[in-house]
């Protein structure tokens, strides 16, 4: 499978999972100190050929996916679960199996800077998405059947908008969530 993009990942062992999985070319951020030479190249990268942001579903690879996506808008976005990237008590991208990694690859998500807000707060409140006994393991399967990870409350009304996941699309997978609950 041969990917236009260049894929923006943290590290070498990321680069390795990506090319043992895809054809494709990576940009490395070395961490979360992502230096203003390698934000300009992400730019660059973005200009010319498109850029998805796969970095490690924990704390500092959404920090990394966050700064980057302030920086340089448009980008596409690709996620694993914790579960997909985690072997002996390690998370991140270089962990996950080469399956999981097509699969991420083969669903991203553009985000779009200026969203129309079709989810909103209440529908969050409504379907236990926010301040229930649950709330968080809803939050997980949601990000996971949408494709878009997992993030807090706040963040995950955010990124529904600003994917454009659209009312169909999120009444069908609270609708899965709450059959598997059966």
């Amino acid at each position: 499978m041969k990917i236009k993009e260049v894929i923006v990942v943290e590290g070498r062992d990321d680069t390795a999972a990506i090319k043992r999985a895809v054809n494709a070319d990576t940009i490395e951020t070395g961490g979360s100190a992502i230096h203003t030479r390698t934000i300009e190249k992400i730019r660059l990268a973005q200009k010319k050929r498109g850029v998805i942001i796969f970095t490690d579903p924990d704390y500092q690879g959404e920090r990394i996916r966050k700064i980057i996506s302030r920086q340089v808008p448009g980008c596409k976005h690709a996620f694993i679960t914790q579960e997909d990237g985690t072997k002996k008590g390690d998370i991140g991208v270089e962990n996950a199996s080469d399956e999981v990694i097509i699969r991420a690859l083969s669903e991203v998500r553009t985000e779009m800077a200026e969203t129309a807000g079709e989810i909103t707060a209440d529908d969050m409140l409504e379907n236990g998405l926010t301040s229930g006994p649950d709330s968080k393991e809803r939050r997980i399967k949601l990000g996971e059947a949408l494709g878009i990870g997992y993030a807090n409350a706040k963040q995950m009304l955010q990124r529904l908008n600003a994917f454009q996941i659209n009312r169909d699309e999120f009444e069908a997978a609270i609708k899965a969530i709450d059959k598997e609950r059966e």
